[in-house]
């Protein structure tokens, strides 16, 4: 890894941890000139290495009380049942992440809803419902050690 490389993962790791951090600080972080780190976050941006910027939730603060991860299998391996199902979980508010994985199921969901009443509700009236599920398991989140997620 050069120099360069070095230099742009700071970048990376402080804008992943403080991302309104201001290009001065930031300069001053990484042991650049403030215009050279602005080039080099723009050249980041530009690439798409950099795709956005978000905010850090208090979910506690959100009425959020319940997180759970959920496996799911499919019913049918299609292209349309997959379409099918992603769609659904693209229009469902309590998931917040829909990976398609590998495995013995097809997807990992990570869902968040007020309580165990709501999360009830989603199991049943919305993964439920849907006719290409065939196998859920829920592993409900206890508590969260370490979680960089933005």
């Amino acid at each position: 890894m050069d120099m360069n490389d070095q230099i742009n993962e700071k970048i990376l790791r402080v804008l992943a941890q403080e991302g309104r951090i201001s290009n001065l600080e930031l300069a001053e972080r990484v042991g650049l000139s403030p215009s050279a780190c602005l080039r080099r976050v723009q050249e980041l941006e530009r690439r798409g290495v950099i795709t956005g910027y978000r905010a850090v939730l208090d979910p506690g603060q959100r009425g959020i009380g319940f997180v759970a991860y959920v496996t799911v299998g499919l019913s049918q391996h299609t292209k349309a049942a997959q379409e099918g199902f992603e769609r659904a979980m693209r229009a469902a508010r309590q998931v917040r992440e829909c990976h398609n994985i590998t495995g013995t199921v097809e997807y990992l969901l990570r869902v968040e809803v007020a309580d165990l009443v709501a999360y009830k509700h989603f199991h049943t009236e919305i993964l439920g419902t849907l006719p290409q599920v065939s196998a859920l398991t829920t592993f409900v989140v206890m508590g969260s050690p370490k979680d960089e997620r933005a």
